[in-house]
């Protein structure tokens, strides 16, 4: 896989844990597998019973619906953001409290 489709991979992903919640159970389902789990569209809808164009319009609209959510909403911007400045302070300092309190920040991002 080439970056740029890693990098819009892990964006959609973000863009899915963010937001996702926001979606109909059909749009998780089929965004899930036709994007986050790699299946054709062909497998996507032979398993749903509905037809690849099908598949193809509602990854199509969900992805608007993720990017709609972002631009109003803007988490995953300000999730990128918190997350670098802290690793920025993480390299910064050699004060093992704050190392640490940096550390737990992270893992709680």
């Amino acid at each position: 896989m080439a970056a740029p489709q890693v990098e819009k991979l892990y964006e959609e992903s973000l863009l899915y844990d963010f937001y996702g919640e926001l979606l109909t159970e059909h749009q998780k389902q089929v965004f899930e597998d036709a994007v986050l789990n790699d299946y054709s569209l062909a497998e996507v809808a032979e398993d749903l019973g509905i037809s690849r164009q099908g598949v193809h319009d509602l990854v199509k609209r969900t992805r608007q619906a993720l990017a709609g959510y972002e631009e109003k909403l803007h988490l995953v911007q300000k999730f990128i953001r918190i997350r670098d400045n802290v690793n920025r302070i993480q390299k910064m300092t050699e004060d093992e409290g704050i190392r640490k309190l940096t550390e737990e920040i992270l893992e709680e991002l």
